[in-house]
């Protein structure tokens, strides 16, 4: 019986635009040789543009086989694209590890159904700075931009209190306040 204590699976959630990405990015970077954090990259049934979203792009048939096959530890769907997390999110925990995954709002209850030591990061910002990272991401025209801003996402279950982050403001105030909330987490 090991005394190292279980790790905990972080779910980073927001809308698009709000700057999950970047901010995960910058904390994996700040926490760079810190061994009590991995970071998971999203599998995702889309091509990989390293640039606008960090994840492995899957083709539809691989994420399949890869499914059945048992390599994943948790999927779900969204905007018509299949995203799982890697088998390896276990391993992390097991050896207890924060484990930080960006994953859409609808996921959480499954993923805290299946690991019951989850905490939530909402990460949030001014709905205009959304527009404008949108559009300067090129993926969808303005009126599927307007869309999207206009769609709310799913509640989340009433039990969850997340930590809200606003990255509305510079890089470096939403890392630094990420990084924060991050080493919080692992101070508990």
């Amino acid at each position: 019986m090991s005394d190292r204590p279980p790790g905990v699976l972080v779910l980073v959630i927001g809308p698009s635009g709000v700057g999950k990405d970047t901010l995960i990015g910058g904390a994996r970077q700040a926490l760079d040789g810190d061994k009590r954090f991995s970071f998971v990259r999203r599998l995702v049934t889309r091509p990989a543009d390293m640039d606008l979203e960090d994840h492995v792009g899957m083709d539809v048939d691989e994420f399949a086989r890869a499914d059945k096959a048992g390599r994943f530890a948790l999927t779900w769907q969204a905007h018509g694209l299949d995203y799982a997390l890697p088998i390896g999110v276990d391993t992390d925990l097991t050896l207890g590890r924060v484990v930080i995954a960006n994953i859409s709002r609808h996921a959480v209850p499954q993923a805290i159904a299946k690991y019951p030591l989850c905490r939530v990061i909402q990460i949030s910002a001014e709905i205009s700075l959304r527009a404008e990272r949108l559009a300067r991401r090129g993926r969808e025209n303005r009126d599927q931009i307007v869309a999207r801003l206009a769609r709310e996402g799913a509640a989340l279950p009433a039990d969850v209190s997340p930590i809200v982050i606003d990255n509305s403001s510079s890089v470096g105030i939403g890392v630094t306040a990420f990084v924060m909330a991050l080493r919080g987490i692992a101070a508990d």
